[in-house]
């Protein structure tokens, strides 16, 4: 429909727009954003795991992972072939080295490793230490957003990680999301 006529126009624009509220409006709505979901994951439980093994997390949310005692780090891998790297573009949190403190109580490394959920796909992940018999082999490994009707479960991924031959992969540089300080040191896990 071309409008020739300029009264015309503005009379049909009219008619499409509304008043938008004020925010001094007290009908209007909060606009507060939501903050986005952080899920805490433990690297390095008793038994070379990660805790928890399996997170439920929505697009938008950070995957925060926490590093104990000795060495470990966090791959992002494919359910296929868990102990290596899922592309050059997946994550990878470089090695986050932690000594026991001398007192006995768990200490944690100063820093974390972030990663941003972008989407619903299950995200599998594995711990790339390869002494102690490979911590990927040896059932260091993870899922999030894990679709157990499609019958790819962690049970069926640390399977195939324990029959994994050779070292676990590891990337050159730290990507795919970001070191920062640990918000929480002290936190006793």
């Amino acid at each position: 429909m071309l409008f020739t006529n300029p009264i015309l126009l503005l009379s049909t624009l009219a008619t499409f727009s509304t008043a938008l509220p004020t925010t001094t409006d007290p009908n209007l709505p909060s606009r507060t954003t939501p903050s986005r979901e952080t899920h805490t994951i433990i690297a390095g439980r008793p038994g070379l795991r990660f805790d928890p093994e399996v997170i439920v997390a929505p697009i938008g949310s950070i995957l925060e992972f926490h590093f104990l005692p000795a060495n470990h780090s966090v791959v992002q891998s494919s359910f296929s072939k868990p102990c290596q790297t899922l592309s050059a573009t997946s994550f990878y949190s470089g090695f986050f080295p932690v000594s026991k403190n001398p007192d006995g109580s768990v200490a944690q490394n100063p820093e974390v490793f972030q990663v941003e959920v972008k989407d619903a796909e299950p995200i599998w992940f594995y711990c790339a230490q390869n002494g102690a018999g490979g911590h990927c082999k040896g059932g260091m490994v993870g899922v999030v957003n894990q679709r157990v009707e499609s019958g790819k479960t962690l049970g069926e991924f640390r399977k195939l990680a324990a029959g994994f031959e050779g070292p676990a992969g590891v990337q050159g540089s730290v990507q795919g999301g970001w070191r920062g300080k640990n918000p929480n040191p002290n936190g006793g896990f």
